[in-house]
């Protein structure tokens, strides 16, 4: 009797195995268990159509916004600040005082040299009657020679006396005058470094003034970029944490040589137009564009799959690792298959394929980090890698008993309460028991959508 239930339960356990027209919850055949073609799973994944567009290779570096022309304004005398006129922001033109310093002294200095020229030029008129006198004498005999050389030379002193007298009432103008500060050209104040009372030096800056005629950014690139870039290049600049080109502009200048330090090379970028944001002391990111390419195919970076090799060099007896870059491609919905790929220009998250693809293939974009050439797939739809609220409302627009009848998630269909006690329920119960009682779950909500629909 015990060898009859013995080979009973073999026969049983055979045709159980070799069921192969049969599949289980997870879609594999039973047959699997031998090692026959459905031993392996298919993986979902979603795919995507290769981007045929423009894409451009480019430099990106960040710089400073800043006045095309910033003026030291240095005071010309030295004293004490009576007053300031202006204060930062402020926008002043050309001649338009800005600050005024202690003028006493200066005042009593330029009536001194006033007074000195008043007394040099009478006694220049002095002198220079005698000495045209003494000549008129010598003429006519009436004067020896060494009256007359006396006579000239006190002319002469008298005319370099009045010359020195006249130049010191000029210095002595013009250091008065320069007790009121003025702005050199129009513009803005963008710094001011003393307060009114303070003493103001020759050769310290008091203010600093942005001209209005244009601003510009100026960038440090490194020798490969710095190689590439040309004078006349269009410049898209966009301020750090946005979006959207706030100013357009093109390389006017680039320093002939590197920096010894740093190895960087100067470019500067003239704006041409300029938005809402651009202001002196904003930093931007500048982007050049370099080459740009029409009708590429463009995949995105987060298809690639990247492989690195480990190869060593006999001639150098060093490592170099050596990385290649592929992708899956789908084939009939159902297979995975990698091309390897020959990349092109690279611009932020997409890369220009060059060899590898043709426009008609679907890569694969998400799912395909444990795939191998040949893996079996299983394409799903946007909506299954959806976030679960947006597939929930979908389906509620969508009469949700029939989504329960067709084996998708009846958890989606519940509210908060009735999904939170369905899942203590299977907590404790086994991976057959909760496959039954979710399609108890999916059947129940298909009669229930049966009912209300009649």
């Amino acid at each position: 009797m015990k060898k009859k239930i013995s080979l009973l339960s073999l026969i049983s356990l055979f045709i159980i195995s070799c069921g192969g027209g049969n599949s289980n919850e997870n879609g594999r055949s039973n047959f699997s268990m031998f090692g026959g073609n459905g031993s392996q799973r298919s993986t979902s994944v979603e795919t995507s159509e290769i981007e045929i567009g423009t894409i451009a290779d480019q430099v990106r570096s960040y710089g400073n916004v800043k006045a095309q022309n910033v003026i030291s304004v240095v005071p010309q005398v030295s004293n004490r600040i009576t007053n300031l006129y202006v204060d930062l922001g402020d926008t002043v033109q050309q001649g338009q005082a800005l600050a005024k310093i202690y003028d006493a002294t200066f005042r009593d200095q330029l009536t001194q040299a006033r007074s000195q020229v008043e007394q040099s030029r009478i006694a220049l008129r002095r002198d220079s009657s005698e000495y045209e006198r003494q000549q008129q004498l010598m003429e006519r005999d009436l004067t020896s020679e060494s009256q007359l050389d006396i006579a000239q030379a006190a002319y002469q002193n008298s005319l370099a006396q009045y010359e020195s007298a006249r130049s010191s009432l000029t210095q002595a103008q013009e250091n008065f005058n320069n007790t009121e500060v003025k702005a050199p050209v129009t513009g803005v104040i963008i710094s001011r470094a003393l307060e009114k009372g303070d003493l103001a030096t020759t050769g310290t800056e008091l203010f600093q003034i942005a001209s209005t005629n244009g601003y510009e950014s100026r960038i440090y690139l490194p020798v490969q970029d710095w190689r590439e870039v040309k004078i006349g290049q269009e410049v898209n600049l966009r301020v750090s944490n946005e979006s959207n080109v706030s100013a357009r502009g093109i390389i006017s200048r680039k320093s002939p040589q590197l920096d010894a330090t740093t190895g960087l090379g100067e470019v500067v970028i003239t704006l041409t137009q300029t938005g809402n944001d651009i202001y002196p002391g904003v930093l931007v990111e500048n982007v050049i564009n370099i080459t740009t390419k029409e009708q590429a195919m463009i995949v995105p970076r987060s298809a690639l799959v990247e492989q690195v090799e480990t190869v060593i060099n006999p001639e150098t007896n060093t490592i170099d690792l050596e990385r290649t870059y592929s992708v899956f491609v789908s084939r009939g919905d159902s297979i995975a298959e990698r091309r390897q790929l020959e990349l092109g220009i690279e611009q932020g998250d997409k890369i220009e394929v060059l060899a590898g693809l043709i426009p008609d293939d679907k890569i694969i974009v998400t799912g395909q980090s444990g795939l191998e050439d040949g893996s079996r797939i299983s394409v799903a739809s946007g909506d299954r890698f959806e976030a679960p609220e947006q597939r929930q409302i979908e389906r509620q627009a969508n009469r949700p008993g029939r989504n329960a009848a067709s084996g998708q998630n009846p958890l989606a269909n519940m509210s908060e309460e009735e999904r939170a006690e369905a899942r203590e329920k299977m907590q404790d119960m086994t991976r057959e028991e909760r496959m039954a009682y979710l399609r108890e779950l999916r059947e129940q909500q298909a009669e229930n959508a049966d009912s209300t629909s009649n």
